[in-house]
């Protein structure tokens, strides 16, 4: 995709965190929270291959489940709080996990795509 002597090499995960371009790591990725723009500001890199679908989303929802989840039944065992204190603590905690943790990880996965060169599959004819 890029040449290796115009720009160098970028992590994936570095870039993805903060949301930076993964070709140069000077531009921003999104455009709103999760909107993606369509080009680098800083590179011209033409971002329309980015196309994470729901991983971001799925990688979340596993990691904040178990995460709540364990914590809950520890907060249970030990403690036997009424269940409007579990609901009071659990659900601000999983939905505060959830939005900070979505957009970091989809600019991983988008950084990915772009080192891996990834494209939507496709059945060779024959």
């Amino acid at each position: 995709m890029a040449s290796p002597n115009k720009y160098p090499p970028i992590s994936p995960v570095s870039a993805g965190l903060k949301g930076l371009c993964p070709r140069c790591g000077e531009g921003r990725v999104f455009q709103h929270f999760l909107g993606v723009r369509s080009n680098c500001d800083a590179c011209g890199l033409d971002l329309s291959f980015a196309d994470t679908a729901d991983g971001p989303a799925f990688f979340v929802m596993f990691a904040v489940g178990f995460a709540v989840v364990a914590a809950a039944l520890a907060v249970e065992i030990l403690y036997q709080p009424p269940y409007w204190l579990h609901l009071a603590l659990w659900l601000p905690l999983t939905l505060v996990l959830s939005v900070f943790l979505l957009r970091p990880l989809k600019g991983v996965l988008l950084a990915q795509q772009y080192r891996h060169d990834a494209q939507e599959g496709r059945l060779a004819s024959k």
